[in-house]
C-alpha cells in the first residue's frame, strides 16, 4: 500500500504534500472537505484526471484531519494504491429518516460477501438516524464483517452535508467501501473521554431518535434547565453536553450528541436512538480526559491490528470535541501519532457521529457520539 496527499485552500489552489507517483495507480481517493468546495466541479475534475482510475468517495466535514493538524474549510486529498487489494463502492440514496434501516440493509447487501474483510461507511449526516442504519448493517452482515464510519458533518450549523461519490458532493447519499483479499489487516477503536454526573434518568417517551419526556418531564425543558445560558445557542452548544445512554443488561454506555430541537413540541432530534425506558445521564466536558480518550482509541486500534505497523489511518472525530478542545485539538491528533508511529499516513474529519465496534475484533458496528473512531489499514 502507498499512500499520497494534497491540499485545495481558496488562498493556495490544490498543494501537493507527498509524491508516490501514484497518478495512474491509485485505486481509492478519500475527499474530506467544506461542503460548498465539495459541491464544484473543477475540484472534483482535477482529481479525476489526477487520478484516473480512482474511486473517489468523501464528505463534508466539520474540519478536516491531515497528519497532526485541524483544518477548516479546505479539502483533504487522500489517494491510496493498493497492491493486493480490491475496492468495491456500494451507494444508497436516502429519502426519508425513517428509511434509515433499510439503507443499512440495502448497503450491505449489494457488497459481495466473497473475499470482504472491512466495510467502510461514509453517510449523510443530518436526514439519517445512525443507529438504525449501523441496525441495518448489522442484520445482513451478521457480526461476521467489521464496519467503521462516520456522519458527514457541516461545521457547527447543522443546515446541510454532503457527500462525494466520483462527482460533486450532494445531499442524502450514503457509501459502503469495501475492501477484499486476505492481504489487508483492519485495526479500529473508539473511545470518548466525557464525564457523567447527576442522576440517572428514565426515557418515559421516545420514538426513534426523538425524546420526548425524561422521567415523565419534557425532555427539552429539563435539559434547558441543565444548560442554563448555553440553552440559547442550541442545537450548537448541546455538543458541549450529550446524554450517556446506558444500555440495557451491559455495563456498555454510548454517547448520543443532539441534532435538532423542536420548541413546538419539546422534543429533542438525536443522531442515534434513545431507546423508551433505557436510562440517560447529563455528561460535560474534561479536555485531559478526552485527549486521553483519544490516545486510548489508537491503542486499541493497535490491538486489534494485532500490532502490525499501519500504513494509512483515517480518524473520525466528532465536532463536539473540536469545540470543546478549541486549540487544544491538535493535541489529540498528536497522542495517536505517538501510538502509532511517525510513518503512517494520517487523513479524516470532524463529523457529526462515528461507526465502530465497541470492542478490538468485535465485529458488531453501534453509532457512537463524542467519540475519536480510528480505523488503520496494513496490506502484507
Amino acid at each position: 500500500m502507498k499512500t499520497e496527499q494534497c491540499i485545495y485552500s481558496d488562498s493556495k489552489g490544490w498543494v501537493k504534500k507527498s509524491d508516490e507517483r501514484l497518478g495512474k495507480l491509485a485505486q481509492l481517493v478519500f475527499l474530506f472537505g467544506n461542503k460548498d468546495l465539495l459541491k464544484i466541479q473543477q475540484h472534483i475534475d482535477f482529481i479525476r484526471n489526477t487520478y484516473p482510475v480512482a474511486q473517489i468517495v468523501g464528505c463534508s466535514t466539520s474540519g478536516e484531519i491531515f497528519q497532526e493538524e485541524v483544518m477548516n474549510n479546505n479539502i483533504v486529498c487522500t489517494a491510496v494504491w493498493f497492491e493486493n487489494t480490491q475496492i468495491i463502492v456500494a451507494v444508497e440514496h436516502i429519502d426519508a429518516m425513517e428509511n434509515s434501516f433499510r439503507v443499512g440493509e440495502n448497503l450491505a447487501e449489494k457488497l459481495d460477501k466473497e473475499g470482504l474483510v472491512h466495510i467502510m461507511v461514509f453517510s449523510e449526516g443530518l436526514n439519517i438516524n445512525g443507529s438504525e442504519l449501523t441496525k441495518g448493517l448489522n442484520s445482513k452482515l451478521n457480526d461476521k464483517i467489521s464496519v467503521t464510519g462516520g456522519l458527514a458533518g457541516d461545521q457547527i450549523a447543522f443546515v446541510e452535508t454532503v457527500m462525494v461519490f466520483n462527482g460533486p458532493g450532494v445531499k442524502n447519499l450514503v457509501l459502503g467501501i469495501g475492501f477484499y483479499g486476505e492481504h489487508l489487516k483492519v485495526g479500529y477503536g473508539s473511545m470518548g473521554g466525557w464525564d457523567s454526573f447527576g442522576v440517572d434518568r428514565e426515557v418515559t417517551r421516545s420514538e426513534g431518535n426523538i425524546l420526548y419526556e425524561l422521567d415523565g418531564q419534557p425532555a427539552l425543558e429539563l435539559y434547558k434547565r441543565y444548560l442554563g445560558d448555553h440553552a440559547a445557542g442550541l442545537p450548537a452548544s448541546a455538543l458541549l453536553f450529550p446524554l450517556s445512554l446506558r444500555l440495557k443488561d451491559t455495563e456498555t454506555a454510548l454517547v448520543r450528541t443532539i441534532l435538532a430541537v423542536n420548541e413546538a413540541d419539546g422534543s429533542m432530534t438525536f443522531a442515534g436512538d434513545i431507546p423508551q425506558g433505557e436510562y440517560v445521564r447529563l455528561m460535560k466536558a474534561n479536555n485531559d480526559k478526552l485527549i486521553y480518550g483519544a490516545s486510548d482509541a489508537a491503542e486499541m486500534s493497535k490491538v486489534s491490528l494485532q500490532q502490525s505497523s499501519p500504513d494509512l489511518a483515517i480518524l473520525i472525530s466528532c465536532v463536539g470535541r473540536k469545540i470543546v478542545l478549541k486549540q487544544r485539538a491538535e493535541e489529540e491528533l498528536e497522542v495517536i501519532r505517538e501510538v502509532i508511529g511517525n510513518s503512517v499516513t494520517m487523513t479524516g474529519f470532524y463529523s457529526y457521529g462515528e461507526i465502530c465496534p465497541l470492542k478490538p475484533f468485535a465485529q458488531h458496528c453501534e453509532l457512537h457520539n463524542q467519540t475519536m473512531t480510528i480505523t488503520l489499514f496494513k496490506e502484507d
